[in-house]
């Protein structure tokens, strides 16, 4: 398998993994739903693959940024979520 496949293989499976981490029951509270149903580590996981397999230097550097900023917000929505009990 050559890295070209590789990579499409790896995003094919953070995309499923996504989607299936989206499928939240929802709870009928407009705040808590939008916080849980965020996909903001699906962005990480993608950005982890393109650093992998990715030879761009300006797009390496966005997926940096996307995992620096998509991490800080996770750890907010956390936070969020535990401080209420959720």
């Amino acid at each position: 398998m050559d890295s070209h496949d590789a990579a499409s293989h790896a995003f094919i499976e953070a995309n499923a993994k996504m989607h299936k981490d989206m499928m939240i029951e929802y709870s009928g509270d407009a705040d808590v739903d939008f916080v849980r149903g965020m996909h903001h580590q699906g962005a990480v996981d993608m950005a982890k693959i393109e650093l992998q397999y990715g030879k761009d230097p300006e797009i390496r550097k966005l997926a940096e940024a996307v995992i620096k900023a998509q991490e800080a917000e996770i750890a907010e929505m956390n936070a969020w979520l535990k401080a209420r009990g959720k």
